[in-house]
């Protein structure tokens, strides 16, 4: 068996349940290999969009995301994980590259991580909820392994 040496483990996250679990899993992961958790908040097309049109409020939209990242940080320091945590769009109206996957693996690459967690595509299927179309990207192109939750 091979042994992972894992110091970064990066979860993207959209603020769906399934996000929450995917934390808990990277949580257990990085607690395992004594590693630190990243927490990727990754905006869809539809908010990309109304934040551009100026039809939702970028600092709403701020404060749903940085709610979330306080919950992430709270069970990784409970858990005595190091964390750490961003916000990125997963879409672009300028760069046709770029989907909430390409976003998942460049953050991945730019981090140095040494392996992701993903959420599954969400059951309720609600706007917002945008990890669930990248989880095939991510797991078909990374470099490093994923785990799909």
């Amino acid at each position: 068996m091979t042994d992972l040496d894992i110091d970064l483990v990066l979860v993207p996250v959209d603020g769906s349940e399934e996000s929450h679990e995917a934390v808990d899993y990277a949580i257990a992961v990085a607690s395992e290999y004594g590693a630190s958790v990243h927490a990727l908040y990754v905006l869809d097309e539809e908010v990309v969009r109304a934040i551009d049109h100026g039809v939702v409020d970028e600092s709403e939209v701020a404060d749903d995301s940085e709610a979330f990242t306080d919950s992430v940080a709270r069970r990784a320091e409970a858990a005595g994980v190091p964390h750490s945590n961003s916000i990125a769009y997963g879409f672009s109206t300028s760069v046709k590259t770029v989907h909430p996957g390409s976003v998942v693996l460049d953050t991945a690459e730019e981090l140095e991580s040494d392996f992701i967690v993903v959420p599954r595509e969400p059951v309720s299927g609600d706007p917002g909820e945008v990890l669930g179309k990248a989880a095939e990207y991510v797991l078909l192109y990374a470099s490093q392994p994923v785990l799909s939750v």
